[in-house]
């Protein structure tokens, strides 16, 4: 009886207990090493060239779209990049051809200026001197809502309190302020005006 009872939770946990088949698969199991280091390199050029097609918006993930492309766009690659081999020795190969690739690729950009410029692209100038610049906004694809996003996040209230506004290569925004704000222009104005008919009721007064 206990000897049935044994073996019926051996059978029941048996999945648990790794066998040395198991470590082989871990461990072991993957394709040519020349193949594992392929496959990352072809999708690493595939990605930086999608991406620079993609626009600049892309990496600034202006809205939930933008995002999730982002998110879903390491699951649409993961399969070609290490192919059915899901072992410890495998993905180690493929991280580190990737980091490898990325190292030698900034390293030569780095003393290729004009090579970086034509694969980042320029900045695109979306706002200037205070002006909207609705051409480079339909070159990106960005609207004047998502602009507004943006500012707000910076603590702008309305696209009149920003002097300049520039979409950077690598998504980032670059915003500057008008010097001083409309409002505190709108303020001065004011003031000045008050000021003016001040006077001239104390004018009045001293002729009278």
């Amino acid at each position: 009886m206990h000897l049935l009872l044994l073996n019926a939770l051996t059978q029941d946990l048996h999945w648990l207990i790794p066998t040395l088949a198991d470590f082989h698969d871990l461990f072991l199991k993957f394709p040519p090493v020349l193949e594992k280091m392929v496959r990352p390199v072809i999708i690493y050029g595939f990605l930086v060239v999608g991406l620079r097609l993609a626009g600049k918006r892309e990496l600034a993930q202006l809205n939930p779209f933008d995002l999730v492309v982002l998110l879903t766009l390491s699951n649409a690659v993961q399969n070609a990049i290490i192919g059915d081999d899901n072992s410890i020795t495998g993905g180690i190969i493929g991280a580190s051809t990737l980091l490898a690739v990325n190292y030698l690729v900034v390293r030569f950009v780095f003393r290729h200026r004009r090579l970086d410029e034509i694969l980042e692209g320029d900045p695109t100038v979306l706002i200037e001197n205070g002006r909207l610049r609705k051409r480079a906004l339909a070159k990106e694809l960005i609207t004047q809502s998502e602009l507004l996003t943006v500012a707000h996040r910076q603590g702008f209230a309305s696209l009149d309190e920003v002097e300049t506004f520039i979409l950077e290569s690598g998504g980032t925004f670059f915003m500057k302020g008008k010097t001083p704000l409309p409002d505190e222009t709108r303020h001065s104005e004011l003031l000045e005006k008050l000021n003016q008919i001040s006077k001239q009721l104390a004018a009045l007064q001293a002729r009278s």
